[in-house]
């Protein structure tokens, strides 16, 4: 018995590694830099997640990728959201994520009197941010949906997701945030809205943000009432609250595409010793402290 016991646990743990080996191999992961000469060259780097099947069909002319745009919260780095990226990714997006901030920017201070108690300039930025960074991969992948974006965004970031929507409606597809707390939704109902509440007492909602349970139903807003911290929803969270966050955005993403499917893990690991033409790039590294964000 303890034999059995042994083997089947030295066959979970290969095919655990063979699973993880098969996601790298399958999504692919690179990083770009674009400079706005109309903002005095400011870079604009954005990391490009894709799974590797689903990219050489569209470099083909065979299919237009969905296109999901992830934008990080303030004083978190644009690749700090990778288990929300690989969902994405899984189910055949190009995933943008976006470093909206410098560290040449002035720090964001918060001012009571002023929209969004002082985080429009930053804001604006972001959204900005967005709009070129669509500009420039309409040239890197043309065979991509850039004209129905689905947009995603934790904390800051979520502000500025629900202030591009509101800014430029008929681009939207879907909505995600995690925690926006400033910005409040949409209401319209002309796209799809799900948003990640957290429980932390240091981080709470602007009155007016979040609609009423009556109006969220009537507008196609899921609200999702979490137990987890604020700075849980990244990846340095913890794994119980990024695998429960995937599993609901994953759900929701079943619901509302129609044509898009999540990656044949089985193929992939029979395969991944073949990953074709491009190398695989999946960025690894120690993980950064912890700053408070908001």
């Amino acid at each position: 018995m303890k034999r059995g016991i042994a083997v089947l646990v030295s066959v979970g743990a290969l095919f655990t590694v063979a699973y993880f080996t098969a996601s790298k191999w399958a999504i692919h992961h690179q990083t770009i830099t674009f400079n706005d000469a109309s903002r005095g060259n400011r870079p604009v780097q954005v990391d490009v997640a894709v799974r590797r099947d689903k990219e050489m069909q569209a470099e083909a002319g065979m299919i237009k990728l969905p296109v999901a745009v992830l934008n990080h919260g303030n004083t978190v780095k644009f690749t700090d959201y990778s288990f929300l990226a690989n969902v994405f990714a899984a189910r055949g997006y190009e995933v943008i994520s976006i470093q909206h901030d410098l560290p040449t920017d002035p720090p964001m201070v918060t001012k009571l009197d002023e929209p969004y108690v002082g985080r429009l300039t930053q804001i604006q930025r972001g959204v900005a941010n967005i709009k070129f960074a669509i500009a420039q991969m309409r040239q890197v992948e043309p065979n991509a949906d850039y004209d129905h974006l689905t947009v995603v965004g934790h904390s800051m970031g979520g502000d500025i997701t629900m202030y591009f929507a509101k800014q430029y409606p008929d681009e939207v597809k879907k909505v995600v945030t995690l925690d926006n707390l400033r910005v409040p939704f949409i209401t319209d109902g002309k796209f799809k809205i799900l948003s990640f509440r957290s429980k932390d007492p240091q981080f709470k909602t602007d009155p007016g943000v979040i609609p009423d349970p009556a109006l969220c139903e009537k507008a196609g807003i899921t609200v999702v009432q979490t137990g987890f911290q604020h700075n849980d929803m990244r990846d340095t969270g913890p794994d119980s609250a990024k695998s429960s966050i995937q599993d609901m955005l994953d759900k929701f993403l079943r619901d509302t595409d129609s044509t898009v499917a999540p990656v044949d893990t089985n193929a992939a690991i029979a395969n991944f010793n073949d990953p074709g033409p491009v190398s695989p790039f999946v960025p690894v590294g120690k993980p950064p402290a912890k700053p408070v964000t908001n």
